[in-house]
């Protein structure tokens, strides 16, 4: 037995003394599964995906969206995913950056879509995400809010919601609510 703890050790050594490299890290399924989307990617032209800390670390990420159509349209929204290494199992964990008044998302930047959470299922992908936080801008959903008060006056008069957005994105106050440019 203990023979093979000095051959394993001896392994190691050289593993890490190979050409003055240290060993190579073994890539989760996660990451595996996560190169291929990326790899796959196929955007709308008004989305762009970013690596802030580098493309040696694919689980955070970031994606701009622009809308061009609807209330949102002029607007850059910045969201940040952190990808499980258990990914797809899970869906990652999205969060925008950017502070918007929008009815499916709250002050917090906590997004409301369903397949990042009751409907997930590990045969969707980072594009199928992405395409889903697009249309929460183009057909924002008053029926599953994450922002109440924002889902009331959307559901009660749009011409006011879109009056609030307008303001929201130009960088100004909504009720007692500061929100910064983002046109």
């Amino acid at each position: 037995m203990i023979k093979l703890f000095k051959v394993k050790e001896k392994q190691r050594e050289i593993a890490k003394n190979a050409d003055g490299k240290p060993p190579v890290k073994k890539q989760t399924a996660g990451e595996l599964r996560l190169q291929k989307d990326i790899s796959e990617l196929n955007l709308p032209k008004t989305c762009s995906i970013s690596f802030p800390n580098g493309k040696d670390e694919l689980m955070n990420f970031e994606v701009t969206i622009h809308p061009d159509e609807g209330y949102y349209l002029g607007g850059t929204f910045l969201f940040s995913f952190q990808v499980s290494p258990v990914y797809p199992h899970e869906p990652p964990k999205v969060k925008c950056k950017t502070k918007v008044y929008h009815p499916n998302i709250d002050l917090e930047g906590n997004v409301c879509l369903n397949i990042l959470r009751e409907d997930w299922k590990p045969v969707l992908n980072i594009n199928t995400i992405i395409y889903g936080l697009f249309h929460l801008f183009t057909q924002p959903n008053h029926e599953d809010p994450l922002n109440h008060d924002a889902a009331a006056v959307l559901r009660d008069n749009p011409k006011m919601f879109e009056s609030n957005v307008r303001r929201a994105m130009a960088g100004g106050y909504v009720g007692h609510t500061f929100f910064t440019r983002c046109m």
